[in-house]
Order: structure tokens, then C-alpha cells, then sequence
């Protein structure tokens, strides 16, 4: 019954992507659907891996801690970390994910980088994207647009840090085209720093960051239904 719920959301989320792909004249294989899984439990990622999905998106660094002793059978996937990460966790996030998307500062760049050297796997890469703030909302972190020059900088010093893209989250609203203007920005962004990868878009406005660009979209009701 769970993968059966989590297979015929998959398809109308696929469905929409195709439309949106469709609309902007771009392939399917440019985008990355990442499931938003917080608050769902290791069975849940695992039955969305069985259905195809290979990227996942994780909120909180404890919550995943505990997730994933549990994840087995999921040898492909990929977890990336999407919430907002404090400095003294960096240790635990360099072991447990394979992208951070939310790097906004060059303190926290160089502290993963630390970790990444200090983990068990002495040689890891850690992928990582700047998350910008384009909100006024307190409630959003990030860094400024205007201090992306030097934070690319500081952050392409980093050895064990790849950097890739950027991320960024928009103000709530139920419209996308009152979102657009923020993905948009971010495109032009990422375009002037050389930057190939966008994460943006979420359930509820995907196919409007698709058309600006976007090459990961953070799909978690959509894909699941309402979190409890």
C-alpha cells in the first residue's frame, strides 16, 4: 500500500515535470528530483529508492543521524543536506551527507572543509551550494546576494569542497508566479558566479523554477502527502 500511495504521486509529479520540461524547451535529464523526506521514516526513502529515486533531501542533521543506521538496501542514493546547518554540527553533516546546499558563510565553508579531512573516508569530496537569502523574512537564512563574490572566493579555497551551484527559498505563497521572480534572480546569479547547478522549487511551484532554470527541484508532499 506505501509504495503503491508513493508510486502514483511519483507519477504525477513526473507528469508535471515533463509539462514543465516541455514548456521551456529542455530535456528531462537536466533536473533532479530530490524527495524531501523529513519527518518520514528510513521505510519511506527506501521504498521511494525501489520506485527509482536516488536523491533525497534532509532538513535536520539529528533526525538523519538517526535515520540512517536503518538505511540499508539503498547503496545508490545520495542525501543531501537542505536545512539549515549549525557550525558545531559539521563534523556529523561531512560524515552523513553527500551534499550540504545550505553553506552560507565562509566560517561554515571552512568547517566542513575540516571535517571532510577529519572523517573516516580521508579522501571525501564534499559537494556543496551556496544558499542565498532573497527574502526579507527573518525567518530565511542565507547569505546576501552581495556577498557571494567573496564567499565563492573562500569557498573554492577549500580543498575537499566542491562547490556547484546555488539554493534558495523563496517567501511562502500558494501562487508561482509570485515566486518566479525569486528563482529567476537566482538563475541570473548562478549564471554571473559560473555556476551549473539551481536548487529551487518545491511542490507547490516546481514547474514555475523549471522554466527559470532550475536543475534540482525539493519535492516532499508532492511525493509523500502531508507530513504528521
Amino acid at each position: 500500500m506505501l509504495r503503491e500511495r508513493i508510486n502514483q504521486r511519483l507519477n504525477e509529479v513526473e507528469d508535471r515535470i515533463q509539462k514543465a520540461v516541455a514548456r521551456c524547451g529542455r530535456q528531462r535529464s537536466s533536473i533532479t528530483l530530490m524527495a524531501v523526506t523529513k519527518k518520514f521514516s528510513s521505510d519511506v526513502i527506501r521504498e521511494a529508492y525501489n520506485l527509482g529515486l536516488r536523491d533525497f533531501g534532509e532538513n535536520y542533521v539529528q533526525e538523519f543521524e538517526a535515520k540512517k543506521p536503518l538505511l540499508t538496501g539503498v547503496p545508490a542514493a545520495r542525501f543531501h543536506l537542505i536545512g539549515h546547518l549549525q557550525s558545531n554540527k559539521t563534523r556529523i553533516a561531512a560524515e552523513l551527507f553527500h551534499a550540504v546546499q545550505t553553506v552560507d558563510s565562509g566560517k561554515l565553508a571552512r568547517r566542513l572543509n575540516e571535517a571532510c579531512a577529519a572523517v573516516s573516508e580521508s579522501d571525501k569530496i564534499l559537494e556543496v551550494m551556496i544558499e542565498v537569502k532573497l527574502s526579507e523574512e527573518e525567518s530565511k537564512f542565507g547569505a546576501p546576494p552581495e556577498a557571494l563574490p567573496e564567499l565563492v572566493e573562500a569557498i573554492r579555497a577549500c580543498p575537499r569542497l566542491q562547490l556547484t551551484g546555488l539554493m534558495t527559498m523563496p517567501p511562502w505563497n500558494d501562487d508561482p508566479e509570485q515566486t518566479r521572480p525569486y528563482f529567476a534572480r537566482l538563475a541570473m546569479l548562478a549564471k554571473q558566479h559560473a555556476l551549473a547547478k539551481l536548487s529551487m522549487g518545491m511542490s507547490h511551484d516546481f514547474e514555475a523554477a523549471i522554466e527559470e532554470g532550475a536543475t534540482h527541484i525539493r519535492v516532499g508532499r508532492g511525493l509523500f502527502g502531508p507530513r504528521i
